[in-house]
């Protein structure tokens, strides 16, 4: 990534952090303050290993086939739909 991409993400998350620090001082030390303050956090860390060479780099995608066959019905043997409720009949005995 060149350097001048680097010095512009660096940047743009500092000044987030900024704003955060901010929020969290007009606003208190309320969750949504300090989620933000921990996205940020991780946002830095991921900058940091992508700039670092850690992750490596992509690969060509890879091709999962899924079969065109049904699937066999025993696998739904007793099974529930929890979208529909369930398929079991009770008796009211």
């Amino acid at each position: 990534m060149p350097e001048d991409e680097i010095r512009t993400a660096r940047r743009i998350v500092g000044d987030l952090q900024n704003l955060a620090d901010g929020l969290r001082s007009r606003l208190g030390d309320v969750f949504p303050v300090r989620r933000l303050l921990n996205d940020l956090e991780s946002i830095d860390i991921h900058l940091d290993e992508l700039f670092s060479g850690v992750v490596p780099a992509p690969r060509g995608k890879e091709v999962v086939l899924v079969p065109d066959t049904p699937y066999d019905p025993q696998m739904w043997h007793a099974a529930d739909d929890e979208g529909l409720g369930g398929r079991r009949h009770h008796s009211m005995d």
